[in-house]
């Protein structure tokens, strides 16, 4: 399995580019996971840590469907893998598989695009439950580059840890 990962474009208007930076963060972290069997997935990085890149997918799920789903869609849903909202609960993934993980952050990815692309503008602004502050959709998809991005960064050196693999 290859993912493919476009590039975001260099000049375009706010949203498309928004749009462009989350996808493309969004296509590094499966391509981190490409060629991995399940169990190189479940590879944690170190003692006490339970990070791997399965627990990273699944995290990222979590991060998806928290900020899309409860807070601009105002959804009342719970997460995947925790009922106490610890969004920890989904790094431990000793138990998961490549297909139960990703179909997860699949489903999520894409609702969370639905949600996007029907809000009028990034100007939407939504009552985030856990901090019971405003928020924009503009500020959560801010805030989702900048998740993928530093898990991307764990990607990276998990990546490298299971076959040597590096690069972008």
């Amino acid at each position: 399995m290859s993912t493919e990962r476009i590039g975001p474009p260099t000049t375009a208007g706010e949203r498309e580019m928004l749009r462009a930076f989350l996808d493309y963060h969004r296509a590094t972290l499966a391509m981190k996971c490409d060629g991995l069997s399940d169990e190189d997935l479940r590879r944690q990085s170190m003692p006490p840590s339970t990070l791997s890149l399965l627990g990273l997918v699944r995290h990222m799920a979590e991060v998806e469907r928290a900020w899309f789903r409860r807070v601009i869609g105002q959804e009342d849903v719970g997460l995947v893998w925790s009922t106490e909202g610890d969004f920890q609960v989904a790094y431990d993934a000793a138990e998961s598989t490549r297909s139960e993980a990703f179909a997860a952050w699949e489903a999520e990815v894409a609702r969370a695009r639905r949600i996007e692309e029907q809000a009028e503008s990034l100007d939407v602004v939504a009552r985030n439950h856990r901090g019971g502050e405003d928020v924009s959709l503009r500020l959560v998809m801010l805030h989702l580059i900048h998740e993928y991005a530093r898990h991307n960064g764990h990607a990276d050196f998990l990546r490298e840890g299971i076959d040597g693999v590096v690069g972008a």
